[in-house]
């Protein structure tokens, strides 16, 4: 099963977070659907954004995993590094707070301009902005390719949308 993740922030220190399982990297909804709020998350801090978010995901992602055996790669909203010296992102501390066992997708919207290299252009549908894809545990291509073949006829995947468009709906 694979997951995506994304959070919300509201009233200050609370984050709605969701995550959407599913088996198809085609499919066009998922197969199963999770949320938490969480209270006194951290305050955004530049450059530290996995300060903020990391705890929301790896508390809705503990309550998954009992229910979920079989995990076979996360996709996140936003970078898994910061630059080519392989600065850790938030997608590489979550891989990394996973004993580096469940590959780990960055799906980011606006570019990154540090990174060069650690980033590959996904250019879908007819748009003429690129998705930013970033990738650890997995082989960039690959994780280009799958997040390519997502369904939707748009830049923006159909599960990515649907678990951002959740995040705000509670």
């Amino acid at each position: 099963m694979n997951l995506v993740f994304d959070t919300f922030y509201f009233d200050g220190d609370k984050a709605n977070t969701i995550c959407l399982a599913f088996e198809n990297w085609d499919a066009e909804v998922a197969d199963r659907e999770f949320s938490e709020i969480r209270d006194g998350v951290s305050e955004y801090i530049p450059g530290e954004f996995y300060k903020r978010e990391l705890p929301c995901i790896l508390g809705l992602f503990n309550q998954i995993k009992t229910q979920i055996n079989d995990i076979s790669c996360i996709v996140i909203d936003g970078f898994v590094y910061l630059d080519d010296d392989s600065k850790a992102g938030l997608g590489k501390h979550l891989f990394d707070s996973l004993d580096g066992k469940i590959p780990v997708i960055g799906v980011a919207k606006t570019n990154f301009a540090t990174v060069e290299k650690l980033k590959k252009q996904l250019y879908r549908g007819e748009s003429k902005a690129p998705l930013y894809i970033s990738s650890v545990g997995i082989e960039m291509e690959t994780a280009c390719d799958l997040i390519e073949k997502m369904h939707g006829n748009y830049r923006i995947p159909t599960l990515l949308k649907k678990v951002d468009t959740l995040t705000r709906q509670f």
